[in-house]
């Protein structure tokens, strides 16, 4: 790769996948860190950080890290000692780096030299020194699972005070803590901190068949079954060299834009609920039902679980269903426009959505942010779209997506790109289903012995990457999950500075992030 100026690591392209990604070894944290650095120099970003425990084959440990750029990502690999295993911190370079090191360390026992230390999932529901994801780590000790203290950054000053919400709310949403450090309703601080509903679903991959892992992964966020369950089957295909039939594509592809509709229409609604505009609730809380009830009558379950298996899909659709799909989104474009006008002429609305929760494009591509929120700063980056050295994978790169973008960066432009998103989802569902090709919708992968592969599909939130190693008789070693959650939890820290308290729930809906997906 021409593009990055390091001579230490040899890149090639991973074999089957329909996006950009190339594979490479650093033999040495020094070589790891200058990667890095060559990654931000060329304007890249930090996708993902995992650890592999590799002791049970003769070796040490194994850190993967997956860079984005403009042609695609980067998957590179570091071995690590057996003994006491650190790498540099790559925290100084890409702040988002932060968090995924520091899980890294409290499931594997990787640890990075200097930097944060702190744990990030282990609540002391564990002891320190046992790695849930170590080969040997054999059942949980017996430990006092009691709540523990977390050092907070203290912000001092005249009249500066903290607020703690949560872990519990009053609702039912996900359970998260979020410290406010104010002086009167002024946010000056917000840190969060997360992992509290940990369900060890990494550890439930280790030694599943790959129609079990098909199953869990698509349930680590629930509301991206498609893109997760997609991205699964991606690296599974890659690493068993096995290629979905152009049917089985097409038909992900129309459930994957299902469940981006889906997502919007009901942030869409809550958003306006949360600034008491109740009515709004209230009707897209209607067509996200009557879109989800024909999920379930068409595919068998209303948030399509279970539908994208390793080597295409689980259930084909006939004439009749997708005639009832394209006339579902005739009737729902101009529902949605009416609903958007309201929006956009409701002075209370626009009163609370404009210039609240700001990020700006260049803070955006520090925090290494994709999908939604991004390109509502003005990042034009989308998967599913061509860009300069991109081509996208099948079937969206005959598709011509249009990838809907605002500059303003604050709740406003967020509710702006959802609605484009919508009409632009729209548009392609009707293209999809009128050129469904025929053929088969599955093939059967054979799995392949220390075979490894890497998935990313751009999900309604931004990316979702998931990468797979086998092991020696074909079945899951490893897989990691990654949530575009984990960056965007950052951006939201950013979003309510000089905010005020009250103004934080609008805020936080307006990017709708994932606990359980940064949770596992």
């Amino acid at each position: 790769m021409h593009f990055f100026d390091d001579p230490h690591i040899d890149f090639a392209p991973q074999p089957g996948q329909g996006a950009p990604i190339w594979c490479g070894e650093a033999p040495s944290g020094f070589a790891l860190r200058h990667f890095a650095e060559s990654v931000r120099r060329g304007g890249g970003r930090i996708a993902a950080i995992w650890g592999t425990d590799c002791r049970r084959t003769g070796e040490g440990f194994h850190l993967h890290c997956v860079f984005g750029c403009d042609p695609g990502h980067l998957w590179v690999g570091l071995d690590l000692p057996a003994d006491a295993p650190h790498y540099p911190d790559l925290a100084e370079l890409f702040a988002a780096a932060n968090r995924m090191q520091r899980t890294t360390r409290d499931m594997v026992g990787i640890a990075t030299e200097g930097g944060d230390q702190r744990p990030w999932l282990r609540h002391g529901g564990w002891p320190a020194g046992w790695y849930p994801l170590r080969h040997d780590a054999g059942d949980p000790p017996e430990f006092a699972n009691r709540p523990t203290d977390y050092d907070f950054v203290k912000l001092g000053g005249e009249g500066a005070h903290e607020i703690p919400v949560g872990p519990i709310h009053a609702g039912i949403i996900e359970p998260g803590h979020f410290r406010f450090s104010v002086v009167g309703e002024r946010v000056l601080k917000l840190e969060q901190r997360l992992g509290y509903q940990h369900k060890g679903v990494e550890r439930l991959f280790g030694g599943a068949d790959l129609a079990r892992g098909a199953q869990l992964v698509g349930r680590v966020s629930g509301d991206s079954s498609c893109a997760y369950a997609w991205a699964y089957a991606d690296a599974v295909e890659s690493a068993c060299g096995a290629a979905p039939p152009p049917r089985a594509l097409a038909l992900r592809a129309l459930m994957l834009e299902r469940e981006r509709v889906a997502n919007h229409l009901g942030d869409l609604g809550a958003l306006g609920n949360d600034a008491a505009f109740a009515f709004g609730l209230t009707q897209f809380l209607r067509l996200k039902e009557d879109w989800v009830r024909l999920n379930a009558k068409v595919f068998g379950h209303r948030f399509l679980f279970d539908r994208i298996v390793p080597g295409g899909v689980a259930v084909d659709v006939d004439a009749a269903a997708l005639n009832a799909i394209v006339e579902q989104c005739a009737a729902m474009e101009p529902a949605v426009k009416a609903l958007r006008a309201l929006y956009d002429e409701h002075a209370g609305l626009q009163d609370r959505f404009v210039t609240t929760g700001t990020i700006d494009r260049d803070l955006a591509q520090e925090l290494s942010l994709s999908g939604m929120a991004a390109r509502a700063t003005g990042v034009l980056l989308d998967g599913r779209a061509h860009r300069q050295g991109y081509t996208p994978p099948p079937p969206y790169a005959a598709l011509g997506v249009r990838p809907a973008t605002d500059e303003r960066g604050d709740v406003a432009a967020r509710v702006a790109v959802r609605f484009d998103e919508v009409f632009e989802s729209l548009r392609l569902l009707r293209l999809l289903a009128v050129g469904m090709p025929a053929g088969e919708t599955r093939v059967e992968p054979a799995p392949l012995p220390g075979g490894r592969g890497l998935g990313v599909i751009e999900g309604w939130r931004g990316e979702v990457i998931v990468g797979v190693e086998l092991d020696g008789e074909g079945r899951l070693a490893r897989v990691h999950p990654h949530d575009p959650s984990w960056q965007a939890w950052l951006a939201l820290e950013f979003a309510v500075l000089k905010d005020i308290v009250p103004d934080f729930p609008l805020i936080n809906k307006s990017f709708n992030l994932s606990y359980s997906g940064v949770d596992l």
